[in-house]
């Protein structure tokens, strides 16, 4: 019988299993296979952090399928992820092995590889390993952490501040990152400036420009200009003034290369050069890495995508030494290999950078095996590793100082120009970022800061040369607020800090969106009231556990326990003392404390002080009212006092504080072109339940009849402003077909429902994740998507009595169902594993017969059939209205008009994915 080996994903199981042949059967795991139930007590404190664990349908059908493939087998080699979470998957599937009695008398070897290529999968397999248990370590101490703090902290926060969601340990300071930067935009106060810039020309009659630097014989700091009148002032000392050279400095610079992506610096750029969120280039670096179809053979196209370490291996340093001295010249090649070492915080070196694992496959030569997201960070990850191993940048630098003969007034002008681009005629850091920025609609800076620096370049001139002065101009400046965070900032704030590690920077940024924490506008991150409230909540009552000092510290112990150097149970020890006090601190609490806490904290930035010296609080509608922080069904708000009286509300803004970008800014309608296959025109609208775009306009059928035109409806999270015409076209001409299972061979399609995106595969749909694009999703990952959706029944086999019984999920638990009798299965029988005798004996001792049903009723339910109106008469319930007129029968006294019966509750719609809870299940359960 073959060995088998155990990966994560399908599709590296595919690309592994060409290179290591027929002898070996490669099988997914599909990532985890069991996880801490979501539910207090799995994690138990009083039994030395005693964890339970559990595993799903899929999870327990993945080991399943494993066990099954290890029958006859003689070693099983473990090759999941080479980190900290393809450690413990790899513990959890030995574990749930053993537990089955499935690794008697077998090898268990484990084995990572940083490449899915054929020499370093066989590589690995000539050097196995056992499985790391200081790694396993570090990562029960991260989800104990986690869970503990997740699940004693959360019901605080619903408890004591109504409409709160869970709170999560590293999300928290990453969200307390961002709600205090908001706090600075808000409270800042622009500063006004001035500067004199004068037009100079060379003897030969060269112009150029310099800025004035000394007025008055004083050095000029930045508001030393404050207003118009000394700005003017100024300017007309330079007017007046005979100007000549006082010096000219010049200098040769280098600019060294930045070394090879890690995680964190390859999200930046992503997000910085591409527009692509941190987890969506995480998915599709993920698919670079393990493997694409490149003519007919699955080649791994760069080395694994969560690292730190900025080191490459000593062969592919070689090899693209070679790459550049062919495809350059020996003039950008450095005379030795360039070294490089990590400047993070806690960085651990253990993986190489991010690099293409065979540079002779350069981006040109595997576009067309690419989709576009693949194409274009496949060529971000090629150039930034070749450019790593190319020769410096040369610039030469030139300073001239300008002086008039009483020295009193001075300009400055500064120049540079490329002696030799280096590195630089591959891959730039700040390439593109202007586009970018322009795409995601954000403000272009002036016409002088835009200039390239690299290419501004000064006339000849020598000291002691007469200048003539052209016009001179005095410009008005404002200071700006702190930037607001993109994916990019905040990632990189947080790698400074010490805070998080490589895969966890994508899903912080989604936990922090999913919950509604902060918004996304314009690749910024703004915090929502519920962010701001819960951060100020967390930094009043439980300052020490949002602190970054404290988190950053905390990560180092992890860091140490990866090592063996630290015990994880004695970490856990002495963090769960002092959070365990701290959360029983708090029981006396009431929300009113809360509330006052709160406004005491958040006071100062949404009540300024203002200009007049009036109070900032002082309700503007009543006399004598004081506005505070109130919390209502809806969310935080400002109001006052004197409530009932006074009614006055606003929203919990800083006044004057600018919502750039906010949500529903658009209006009315945009035109955005013509579609070429019908002729008719596409515009992009907002209606009353949100934006879409539409393919021409209402129109008639020969009978008269109205025929609407076809719309669709944006996705939440697509911009209007960067929408385009093709793609409004991909949304109009939804669903679209993705392709076909590779196991089911059925077909795959992706369309927007009314719950957002989603692919189906038959009767099976799956939503689409948030970074996710329904017009791009690919098969591979449709499969993924698809592959973690539990089936809603299984069929057991023909009931004595005749007719199926099946096993169903339904919104509270499994249950039995032959016809319309229906049973819930007891706790202690799992789902895979009930019989059809144990089913039918269940659905005679327990089960009970759904009600009957009727035509639909108004409110879509199943309405009782209507009773005649003699039987109704006979009920004592009033008869039932006809659309037949009949002859209005003499007047009689009216009868007492019966109590309406309770209206039964709307059934609500499932989540995509999860299988509709079948009437009278909540009764059986």
């Amino acid at each position: 019988m073959p060995d088998v080996v155990v990966v994560e994903s399908p599709a590296k199981a595919k690309t592994i299993n060409k290179y290591l042949g027929r002898d070996f059967t490669v099988l997914a795991s599909f990532g985890h296979v069991r996880d801490l139930p979501p539910k207090d007590g799995s994690v138990r404190p009083e039994e030395d952090f005693a964890m339970d664990w559990e595993a799903d349908e899929r999870g327990e059908r993945q080991v399943g399928a494993i066990a099954k493939a290890l029958k006859g087998a003689r070693r099983l080699f473990l090759a999941t992820d080479p980190d900290r979470e393809g450690e413990a998957i790899s513990w959890h599937v030995q574990d749930m092995l053993a537990r089955r009695g499935a690794l008697r008398g077998l090898e268990v070897h484990r084995i990572t590889f940083n490449e899915i290529t054929k020499r370093a999968v066989q590589s690995a397999m000539a050097a196995p390993r056992q499985l790391d248990v200081p790694l396993i370590d570090a990562y029960l101490a991260r989800r104990a952490l986690d869970y503990l703090v997740g699940f004693t902290l959360s019901p605080v926060l619903w408890r004591k501040l109504p409409g709160s969601r869970s709170a999560g340990r590293v999300q928290s300071v990453a969200l307390r990152l961002i709600c205090e930067r908001e706090a600075e935009i808000e409270a800042f106060r622009a500063r006004e400036y001035w500067t004199v810039e004068a037009r100079f020309a060379t003897p030969a009659g060269a112009p150029f420009t310099a800025r004035l630097t000394h007025h008055e014989g004083r050095r000029l700091e930045q508001f030393d200009l404050p207003d118009e009148a000394s700005a003017m002032r100024a300017r007309a000392a330079v007017e007046a003034g005979q100007f000549s050279v006082a010096s000219v400095e010049k200098r040769r610079s280098r600019r060294n290369p930045p070394p090879p992506f890690t995680t964190s610096t390859l999200q930046m750029e992503a997000s910085r050069k591409l527009g692509m969120g941190a987890q969506a280039a995480m998915r599709v670096a993920q698919q670079l890495y393990e493997g694409v179809d490149i003519g007919g053979e699955s080649v791994g196209l760069i080395t694994y995508m969560r690292t730190d370490g900025v080191q490459m291996a000593r062969e592919a340093i070689f090899a693209i030494r070679d790459h550049v001295k062919d495809a350059f010249g020996p003039d950008y090649l450095p005379g030795a290999p360039r070294e490089y070492s990590s400047k993070a915080k806690n960085a651990q070196e253990a993986h190489e950078a991010i690099r293409p694992t065979d540079v002779s496959r350069t981006p040109d030569q595997v576009a067309r095996f690419l989709d576009d997201r693949q194409r274009r960070l496949y060529e971000l990850v090629w150039k930034r590793a070749v450019a790593s191993q190319m020769q410096s940048a040369e610039l030469d630098q030139t300073t001239v100082d300008i002086v008039e003969p009483t020295g009193r007034t001075r300009l400055r002008a500064n120049g540079s120009v490329i002696a030799f681009d280096g590195f630089l005629r591959l891959y730039r850091e700040d390439e593109d970022d202007r586009a970018a920025d322009a795409r995601a609609g954000i403000a272009a800076p002036s016409a002088a800061a835009a200039e390239d620096e690299d290419e501004r370049t000064l006339p000849p001139m020598r000291e002691r040369d007469p200048l003539r002065t052209g016009p001179v101009a005095a410009t008005q400046h404002f200071t700006q607020p702190p930037p607001r965070f993109s994916e990019a900032t905040l990632v990189k704030k947080l790698e400074e800090l010490g805070i998080g590690r490589p895969s966890t920077y994508a899903s912080i940024l989604q936990v922090l969106q999913d919950r509604d924490y902060v918004r996304l506008e314009k690749r910024r991150f703004i915090p929502e009231d519920r962010g701001r409230l819960v951060t100020a909540f967390l930094v009043s009552f439980f300052e020490r556990y949002v602190d970054t000092n404290f988190t950053a510290g905390l990560e180092e112990k992890l860091d140490d326990i990866s090592a063996g150097r630290a015990d994880w149970r004695a970490v856990m020890r002495a963090f769960w003392d002092d959070f365990h006090k701290a959360i029983s601190a708090t029981s006396d609490l009431t929300i009113s404390d809360v509330i006052d806490a709160l406004d005491e904290d958040l006071g100062p930035h949404f009540f300024p002080a203002r200009t007049d010296g009036a109070d900032p609080r002082a309700c503007p509608a009543c006399s004598g009212g004081r506005l505070g922080l109130r919390l209502g069904r809806t969310g935080a708000f400002i109001g006052c006092n004197n409530y009932p009286e006074c009614r006055y509300t606003r929203p919990l803004v800083a006044p004057g504080a600018e919502a750039e970008g906010a949500a529903g800014s658009f209006e009315g309608q945009r035109d955005l072109g013509v579609d070429p296959a019908s002729g008719q025109r596409v515009v992009l609208k907002r209606g009353p339940y949100g934006l879409y775009v539409q393919l021409g306009e209402e129109t008639e059928d020969a009978k008269g009849k109205k025929v609407k035109p076809r719309r669709a409806s944006l996705p939440k999270g697509m911009e209007p402003e960067g929408l385009t015409l093709d793609r409004a076209l991909g949304l109009l001409s939804l669903p679209r077909v993705v392709g076909i299972h590779p196991e089911t061979k059925e077909e795959i399609t992706a369309a927007i429902g009314r719950f957002g995106p989603y692919v189906k595969m038959g009767s099976t749909f799956k939503s689409l994740d948030p970074d996710d694009d329904v017009l791009s999703v690919g098969i591979n990952r449709a499969v993924a998507l698809l592959a973690d959706v539990k089936p809603r029944g299984r069929a057991l086999g023909d009931h004595p009595a005749g007719g199926a019984v099946e096993v169903r999920r339904g919104r509270f638990g499994p249950f039995l169902l032959h016809g319309s009798r229906v049973a819930s299965l007891p706790r202690s029988m799992e789902f895979e594993g009930v019989t059809l005798e144990e089913a039918v004996k269940l659905l005679a001792e327990k089960g009970k017969d759904l009600p009957p049903r009727g035509p639909k009723g108004a409110k879509g339910r199943k309405a009782a059939p209507k009773k005649a109106a003699g039987a109704a008469a006979a009920d004592g319930e009033a008869a039932p209205k006809t659309k037949t007129k009949a002859k209005a029968p003499a007047r009689k006294a009216a009868a007492p008009k019966p109590k309406a019966a309770a209206k039964p509750a709307a059934a609500k719609k499932p989540a995509a994915g999860k299988a509709p809870a079948r009437a009278g299940a909540k009764k059986a359960t």
